[in-house]
């Protein structure tokens, strides 16, 4: 199936299927994907609390049942790409893992959401770019430059914190402004006033509400670029990462 590529190592070694799975863990919906099948899985996260998981049994049970539900039938091993919060803490990241790591995989490569979503939906031609994602509990932007982070703001807040929907747009596109203000404040580069005259790729689930990216476009002064499905363009980018790897095992991706 087209969920198969192999592990194993070089020329003359065995080659066993493979079933590659990437998996996007939200505050509000835990999104999963699989090479031939795209999206395969969009359901409610649960036990996870900005960005974080807070019930790794309950969280782990979830993730079981996505995996026993992805394409790969017969394959002996799973890879799983795991996406995470760019600014998400060393601790907060290996608890993630653990969870994935009862899965049973192989191998667990973890990328920010970031560049997966840069992945996804980066404009052609090179240079800075700004990513944000207004997700359900947070909002964060982030400065990537030739593929890296190059510097990051988070704040605990989301579409999800502000039940009045009049105050939305003010509130999100409001603080994720602040958040690119202040990394041009502390950006002696200029890649920063470069990524806003490029385009700014806006994500997550906020970035379907026009009124909220109407109202941040007009306090950037810059030009909105959003992906063709904002709310799932972190896992879709993360699958595509998570395909290179598989065709290319001994890449810097493959190694996990």
């Amino acid at each position: 199936m087209g969920s198969f590529g192999s592990v194993g190592g070089g020329r003359g070694a065995e080659r066993r299927p493979v079933r590659g799975i990437a998996l996007d863990i939200g505050s509000s919906r835990t999104r999963a994907w699989a090479p031939g099948a795209g999206v395969f899985a969009d359901v409610p996260s649960g036990p996870v609390r900005r960005g974080r998981v807070t019930d790794a049994d309950s969280h782990l049970r979830l993730l079981r049942r996505l995996t026993a539900a992805a394409p790969g039938e017969g394959a002996h091993d799973t890879v799983v790409m795991l996406t995470h919060p760019v600014l998400a803490a060393p601790a907060e990241r290996e608890a993630a893992r653990r969870v994935v790591d009862g899965l049973g995989a192989v191998r667990v490569i973890a990328v920010d959401s970031a560049r997966a979503a840069a992945a996804y939906a980066a404009p052609p031609g090179g240079g800075p770019l700004l990513v944000v994602d207004l997700g359900a509990q947070l909002t964060e932007v982030t400065l990537v430059v030739d593929g890296l982070v190059e510097d990051a703001r988070l704040a605990e807040v989301g579409v999800d914190d502000v039940p009045e929907s009049g105050r939305l747009p003010d509130t999100i596109a409001g603080t994720a402004a602040d958040l690119v203000s202040d990394l041009w404040r502390h950006d002696s580069t200029g890649a920063v006033r470069g990524a806003l005259r490029r385009g700014v790729l806006v994500t997550g689930g906020g970035a379907l509400r026009m009124d909220v990216t109407g109202r941040l476009a007009h306090l950037l002064r810059a030009r909105l670029r959003l992906a063709s499905d904002p709310a799932t363009s972190v896992v879709r980018g993360a699958g595509l990462m998570l395909a290179s790897a598989l065709r290319h095992p001994g890449g810097p991706l493959g190694r996990g």
